[in-house]
């Protein structure tokens, strides 16, 4: 409470502009930066092939794989993005916990599911797979998450009620005195939330960040698809939280991501 938070450590060396942009902008959808790039991923697919090559096919390795990869790296090599603010102040969140969204079952009625995960540095990409993979398996089978189960007990009270309890949450999560539990089950406490529109055909668009929550970064993958010489590209789109870092820093670091994508083997 009031400089403590059981998800992060607050950050105490800031400019003033940067202290006070919170109070400028409280909101995270009035702080909002758009970025966009597009990568040639004929080196990420070759790179792709080769580490398929002794897996499962059950259990394939995917170009999304590689763009959390690619988001623990660059998270890694630049921590202030991986910030968030709450209560009017910034945080230096613990861990890299990336979320993203993926159907039960590929039809237009299928629910989706919602996946939180911390991406360990020390994770290789077959490592880091594997774990989600798992996630995935027991989501799929409809197993329920505690984010879930916390939500089907919420929308049997009535309206008014519900509205209350969301309103205590936040004033609570502002003061620091959401329990960790709630915090570290809820997919929207995130260092970034990432879909892959590209998986159902689509191209990128850019997404909303939600003001529930104090995830700063939201990425859209687009479909691959080759262009007119025949060499396979796709977009990249993200929406930026500017209230934690400014935008020069953003783009650099997401021009290090493009990097990583572009020459997996580098890495």
């Amino acid at each position: 409470m009031f400089g403590r938070r059981p998800d992060a450590q607050l950050v105490r060396e800031l400019s003033a502009v940067r202290r006070f942009m919170p109070f400028i902008s409280p909101r995270r959808n009035e702080s909002v930066v758009y970025f966009s790039h597009t990568l040639d991923v004929e080196r990420a697919l070759a790179y792709l092939d080769k580490l398929n090559a002794d897996r499962p096919p059950e259990r394939p390795i995917t170009f999304f794989h590689l763009v959390l990869h690619g988001l623990m790296g660059m998270f890694q090599a630049r921590p202030r993005l991986n910030r968030f603010v709450a209560g009017g102040r910034l945080w230096q969140r613990d861990g890299i916990w990336i979320s993203f969204s993926a159907k039960r079952a590929f039809d237009d009625e299928s629910p989706i599911l919602t996946v939180k995960q911390r991406i360990e540095p020390t994770h290789s990409i077959p490592e880091m797979v594997d774990k989600i993979l798992d996630a995935l398996g027991s989501g799929r089978a409809g197993k329920k998450t505690t984010s879930d189960s916390e939500i089907d007990l919420l929308l049997r009270l009535p309206v008014p009620v519900i509205r209350a309890a969301m309103w205590l949450a936040h004033a609570a999560d502002s003061l620091g005195l959401l329990p960790a539990g709630m915090i570290h089950s809820d997919p929207l406490y995130a260092s970034a939330f990432v879909a892959n529109l590209g998986s159902v055909g689509l191209e990128a668009g850019y997404h909303h960040l939600w003001e529930h929550g104090n995830c700063p970064i939201f990425c859209v993958i687009g479909r691959i698809a080759p262009d007119a010489s025949g060499r396979r590209h796709v977009t990249l789109k993200y929406t930026y939280d500017e209230r934690i870092e400014d935008g020069l820093y953003c783009a650099r670091s997401i021009e290090k991501l493009r990097e990583r994508l572009e020459n997996p083997e580098k890495n």
